[in-house]
């Protein structure tokens, strides 16, 4: 790993609302290092997801840019912003989004192969890390016939799989009950810690917030430091 970041530089977003447009950021700057831990809390609605979002490269800003390791990635063409994306960064959401018709297993390996690993290793390497986050025995096993914990593990599994640079949370707990945010919480930070991983966590849940290094409140379209 080299000592890299992710950066937003001057981020605005404007949403069209009416004859007007709604102004969600207003010039956010954030500097993630490889390693650090940054929580992002607020009211629902002030554009938390969608400032994770940006930073993730899943949509782009109305103005300003975001940097990892030194390079802008809405200044590149879609092909090499996915490059980047799919081999720096892992995603956790609320909902796991896992496909329903594959296994714990497949949908872990997935990201290997689209990497085009070849098959075998990926299902390798996916075995490992089910394991890690304590599923040995529920590889073969389709979302569905999961509970939700279990079901949050396996998207636990698959944001760690590649070893990215940088893991974005948004609300990763939220959908779970106290017992299996617990066991969630507890998995995720322990695979960060052990791969030295930049962690950007979105949530109104201060107690989680409170887990990371640094925390900021959104609000009115500007970033906060809180602690």
């Amino acid at each position: 790993m080299n000592n890299g970041y992710l950066a937003a530089k001057e981020i605005h977003k404007e949403f069209p609302s009416g004859d007007t447009k709604l102004h969600v950021l207003r010039g956010i700057d954030l500097k993630v290092e490889l390693g650090e831990s940054v929580s992002i809390v607020g009211q629902s609605g002030a554009g938390k997801s969608t400032l994770l979002h940006i930073l993730g490269a899943l949509e782009k800003p109305t103005s300003g840019g975001v940097e990892l390791d030194g390079r802008s990635i809405f200044n590149i063409d879609d092909r090499n912003r996915s490059y980047f994306r799919n081999r720096k960064l892992g995603f956790i959401f609320q909902f796991h989004y896992l496909l329903a018709e594959f296994s714990a297993l497949e949908n872990v390996s997935m990201p290997l192969r689209i990497r085009n690993m070849l098959p075998e290793e990926a299902s390798e390497v996916a075995s490992a890390i089910l394991a890690e986050v304590g599923l040995a025995d529920r590889v073969h096993h389709r979302p569905a016939q999961l509970s939700g914990g279990e079901q949050q593990r396996v998207a636990v599994a698959r944001a760690l799989v590649h070893g990215p640079d940088f893991i974005l949370a948004d609300e990763p707990t939220g959908n779970l009950d106290s017992g299996n945010e617990r066991m969630v919480i507890d998995l995720l930070f322990e695979g960060l810690k052990k791969r030295r991983m930049g962690f950007i966590l979105v949530t109104h849940d201060e107690s989680l917030a409170a887990l990371t290094a640094r925390s900021y409140l959104l609000e009115e379209g500007r970033l906060r430091f809180l602690r």
